[in-house]
């Protein structure tokens, strides 16, 4: 195919919605660079994404993982900005984030900034693409952090799964690739053979990283010529070599790789059923949208449904379909389903049923009417769509430029216009016996498999499944009826904006009972058609007992599974629901079009309130918590070492081994005692947020009063005074550093993990802002200190930490190649190293510091999710600051620089008489060694080794706590 020019002056009218205020201007620079700038006065970020039409596909044979492994050194340097890690640190210092990400055909790096600090960010950026640096050094050590996110994923079974997907794939596509790479793939293997890994890394970088086969997303605060101007200015001196943009022609699956039923062994406990056909690409029929429609259809859930049934008889508990792992040239159409115990015992009824479905789908043909109802709903979910962050948004953006005409930059796929039944019926007709590829994954297969998936070590057997089969399957499956959906009653008709007649800035307390009390935040911000409803019921009897935990859990697990069929369209028509449990009893969210919001809400109040067990979904759900509890121990050891910090911390926490314990011995009967006595005693903490008004908001939680604490025999009382559950933290004590080490839950998991935290204070607004500041200015060195440097890990972070109101900073990293002490070790050494840079900062250095975090308080919230859960935070924890960011604001103004380092050298600073740090370490297999070493170490002056969680706590102070119940609320 030959690259031609792009049409730089080609007027294009891109569809926006309509409550879109943002101007977007398509340009093309000379260097046939294609650019969409977007203008947005009222952001407080700025973001730039630029996608390579280059991935994994064009990995070089004996090379797998090159391109990801080019993805990340684009970030260490470049000839105009040569200090290492100096883009990331000023991203970092200026309020902002940056990533990128390797998919088959592309590669995505992105960023978003304060907006005082874009131009410089982008001029950075650019570099990437302009003049960047590989050096030698940098080069090996940046294979072994490929290498460590590689080690990160080897016993994930998504990871695992999918690459056994592409296994089992023609040898000469690409498709069938490993693409992270790892340091046998970039430094053993090339070794091996005599290829110099950087060689092949520039010369992949000189041979692909062309302009024309790249697409930029601009979003900026100034005016459209403003930023065009600036970016005309940074990206024209990216070289252009009219690369032919590579078309991996063909199809990954040949006849060898279809009608086939693979049985392989996952990690964790459960059974998964995917079916996957090779389907032609969707988005050469986006307009039409037929896998949209197939997808909604075999993936419904309501009354009739495939899921339905499945449900029904017990075999299943989620599914889903859709297309996935779409190329230009081939794409899958993929349904998921999470199987039962029982449902594990009738594969071959399910597999029947499923094909019924699709059976009834091509004899009942493509139905306008429901055609038509999603594309309403589709289009009522481009229009009144949420802004997002930025980076999140250009990112979007940018991988859609390379697939759809300019107008549809933005819409994509995502607004089905065009009813064609023949395309539809074409797109259900390959979904056929002799197109099919199963995938049954089990625990139950453990054992009884005969190969092994050769970079991950996936166990797995494989047989030919002909269409006669699948007949059989379809005849002898149990004759429930399937038939098509209902008209969905959800979709919004009412997208009038209430009227706002206080335009109060945060929320006020509306009504308060002795059952309840509201929170209410109207929509002055959005001027969007939807609402946020939150219900939060604490029940003192939830948490007195790891029984009592897991009963709450199934009691929740049993209403959004009873309501599923009936609210389920509610969902499909962007209107959210959710019931979970919490730590002081459960906790009832609504979210989305306000039109219908009432009658949902009044359905799950009826279904709370005349709550009922059933025995047969009681032995489901059970099954299903079961087994996640006992997939606790699969968890990544950074996971398992954040659970110990929090047990640790946290009062009145119960561990998950004993939760775990109690759970067979279990009994409907337990269940239908709890509920009365749950619900007994309760206080409702309400937020009502949106296009709401305060008589609607009134009336929400007036009813739901009338329900549970009215009438002859109320469902609840009122909480006694003793009763109003508190949120309570340890109080480390000064001067000590506490150690808490376990052996890693899995024994086949090499890797290691620690969480280094050092508590400080409780909710101070002086206090906030210091430790805040500190976390900004030490964040990007840390990073590049400890996993850049010292190649300690993959995933390296420091971050804040907050406890109900309880601040610290913790550092976090998972490694196989050190031991957690050792890991320890390097991190109070990195606070050594810290103390000079932080005494040597300049006022100036000192100054933008501040000015960057007081821009990034100063940033508004982008939607009505974003900004209730921000509030609700407060309400949570009992703060209730909701002028916290104005109040820390004017505490940062008034900061000195030399507060600031006395705050280091009182808190932070390593070895000092104030300092309060914990240590959680988890050893790995690895260094199992190391673990029975260092328990027998003698301990240093001022540390103490932790031996029994609870002991620990019940034997350290607790911070008083800011949630203290109606009628005694810290203000």
């Amino acid at each position: 195919m030959a690259v031609g020019r792009k049409e730089e002056n080609m007027a294009v009218e891109i569809v926006k919605p309509r409550i879109d205020k943002r101007d977007y201007r398509r340009i093309v620079l000379q260097n046939n660079l294609e650019i969409l700038l977007i203008s947005d006065p009222e952001t407080d970020k700025c973001a730039a994404s630029m996608n390579v039409c280059v991935g994994a596909f064009s990995d070089p044979e004996g090379l797998e993982g090159l391109a990801h492994f080019l993805e990340h050194m684009l970030f260490y340097a470049s000839e105009k900005y040569p200090v290492e890690d100096s883009y990331s640190k000023y991203i970092t210092e200026n309020g902002g984030s940056t990533n990128a990400f390797t998919s088959s055909e592309d590669t995505n790096y992105y960023f978003e900034v304060n907006a005082d600090g874009f131009e410089e960010a982008l001029d950075r950026f650019a570099q990437f693409f302009i003049k960047p640096l590989m050096s030698a050094d940098a080069t090996t050590r940046e294979i072994k952090v490929v290498d460590s996110e590689h080690q990160k994923n080897l016993l994930s079974d998504p990871w695992r799964m999918n690459q056994l997907q592409k296994h089992l794939s023609a040898e000469n596509h690409p498709y069938h690739k490993f693409s992270t790479g790892s340091w046998d793939t970039l430094e053993v293997r090339p070794n091996d053979t005599g290829i110099d890994t950087r060689q092949e890394l520039l010369k992949f970088y000189s041979e692909n990283y062309s302009a024309n086969l790249m697409h930029l997303v601009v979003y900026s605060k100034d005016s459209l010529d403003k930023v065009e101007q600036l970016v005309r200015g940074k990206f024209q001196d990216i070289r252009n070599i009219d690369r032919n943009q590579i078309h991996f022609t063909g199809q990954p699956c040949t006849t060898e790789h279809l009608q086939i039923l693979v049985r392989a062994v996952p990690i964790k406990q459960g059974h998964k059923l995917k079916i996957i056909w090779p389907i032609t690409p969707g988005i050469h029929h986006y307009k039409e949208g037929p896998c949209r429609y197939l997808g909604h259809l075999i993936g419904h859930e309501g009354e009739g449904s495939l899921f339905y049934v499945l449900k029904k008889l017990g075999w299943a508990t989620s599914l889903s379909a859709g297309e996935s792992d779409w190329t230009n040239e081939f794409s899958f159409f993929k349904v998921a389903i999470d199987l039962t115990d029982a449902g594990q015992d009738h594969f071959e009824d399910i597999m029947g049923l499923l094909f019924k479905y699709i059976h009834l789908l091509q004899h009942a043909g493509a139905s306008k009417w429901i055609f038509e109802e999603l594309s309403a709903i589709c289009e009522t979910a481009f229009h009144y769509q949420d802004k997002i962050r930025p980076s999140d948004y250009v990112v979007n953006v940018a991988m859609n430029m390379q697939h759809y005409p300019p107008e549809d930059w933005l819409v994509a796929s995502s607004l089905p216009s065009k009813f064609n039944p023949s395309v539809i019926q074409s797109f259900l007709n390959e979904l056929n016996p002799d197109n099919v590829r199963i995938f049954w994954e089990s625990t139950k297969f453990e054992g009884n498999t005969s190969m092994t998936e050769p970079w991950y070590g996936t166990a797995y057997s494989m047989e030919k499944v002909g269409g006669d089969s699948i007949k059989h399957w379809m005849e002898h499956a149990p004759s429930e009826e399937l038939h098509l959906p209902a008209p969905n009653v959800f979709i919004p008709t009412d997208l009038s904006l209430k009227p706002v007649f206080e335009k109060t800035k945060v929320p006020i307390l509306l009504r308060k009972s002795p059952c309840s009390r509201l929170w209410y935040k109207p929509d002055t911000a959005f001027s969007s058609p939807k609402a946020y409803v939150m219900i939060d019921f604490s029940c003192p009897y939830c948490g007195h007992s790891p029984e009592a935990e897991v009963l709450t859990e199934i009691f929740t697990r049993l209403l959004m599974d009873y309501l599923n069929e009936y609210a389920y369209n509610a969902q499909v028509a962007g209107l959210y629901y959710d019931i979970s449990k919490t730590n002081s009893g459960f906790q009832l969210t609504l979210f989305g079009y306000n039109d219908k919001l009432r009658v949902l809400l009044e359905a799950v109040v009826e279904k709370i309130a005349k709550f009922e067990v059933k025995p047969a979904r009681f032995s489901v759900i059970k099954e299903l918590v079961t087994k996640q509890y006992q997939n606790f121990k699969f968890q990544q050891p950074y996971q398992q070492v954040m659970y110990y910090c929090s047990l640790l911390l946290k009062d009145k926490t119960w561990p998950w081994n004993e939760e775990l314990e109690v759970l067979p011995n279990l009994k409907v009967d337990d269940l239908i005692k709890f509920y009365p006595l749950l619900l007994a005693r309760s206080f409702m903490e309400c937020y009502v947020a949106g296009n709401v008004e305060q008589a609607e908001a009134e009336s929400m939680i007036q009813l739901i009063e009338d329900v549970f604490f009215k009438g002859p025999q109320p469902i609840s009382k009122p909480l006694f005074a003793s009763q109003h559950l508190t949120n309570r933290v340890v109080n480390l004590e000064r001067g000590v550093n506490y150690f808490y080490a376990a052996e890693g839950l899995n024994p086949s998991d090499e890797n290691s993990a620690l969480v280094h935290y050092i508590q400080v204070h409780q909710d101070d607004f002086k206090l906030n802002v210091k430790l805040q500041l500190f976390a900004l200015i030490a964040k990007q060195p840390a990073f590049h200190q400890l996993r850049s440097v010292e190649q300690l890990g993959y995933i390296t972070v420091l971050m804040q930490r907050s406890d109900s109101g309880v601040h610290g900073v913790q550092f976090i990293i998972q490694s196989t190649a050190k031991d957690p002490k050792y890991i320890d070790s390097r991190v109070e050494l990195f606070l050594k190293m810290f103390e000079s840079k932080l005494y040597e900062m300049t006022t100036d250095e000192f100054k933008n510091n501040v000015n960057a975090l007081i821009d990034m308080k100063l940033e508004k919230h982008k939607n009505l999710r974003e900004e209730s859960r921000f509030y609700w935070r407060e309400i949570s924890d009992g703060t209730l600051k909701f002028d916290r960011r104005d109040r820390e604001i004017d505490a940062l103004k008034q900061l000195t620089q030399k507060e600031l380092t006395d705050f280091f050298d009182e808190y932070i600073k390593v070895g000092v008489p104030r300092k309060k740090a914990l240590s959680v370490r988890v050893y790995g297999s690895s260094h199992s060694s190391q673990f029975q070493a260092h328990k027998n170490e003698q301990m240093e002056p001022n540390a103490v080794q932790i031996e029994e969680i609870f002991s620990f706590r019940r034997s350290r102070p607790l911070y008083s706590s800011f949630k203290g119940g109606f009628g005694h609320v810290r203000l």
